[in-house]
């Protein structure tokens, strides 16, 4: 069973926004908590690390 946990970035601000990450065998989901049965995304864990990192650009740069 995939246990899955919302992102502590998640909500932030009062918006509705949920998204959702779990830790799979060799990668790492995200979904949207709001629609899960459309499906996830899996990334490698490097990849998932190089999307954190873009992400913490982007904001520090807004």
């Amino acid at each position: 069973m995939t246990i899955w946990r919302k992102s502590s970035y998640s909500g932030a601000g009062g918006t509705e926004e949920c998204v959702e990450l779990a830790s799979l065998s060799h990668a790492v989901g995200i979904r949207d908590s709001r629609a899960p049965e459309i499906g996830h995304l899996i990334l490698a864990p490097e990849a998932f690390g190089l999307l954190m990192d873009r992400l913490k650009r982007d904001v520090q740069d807004s």
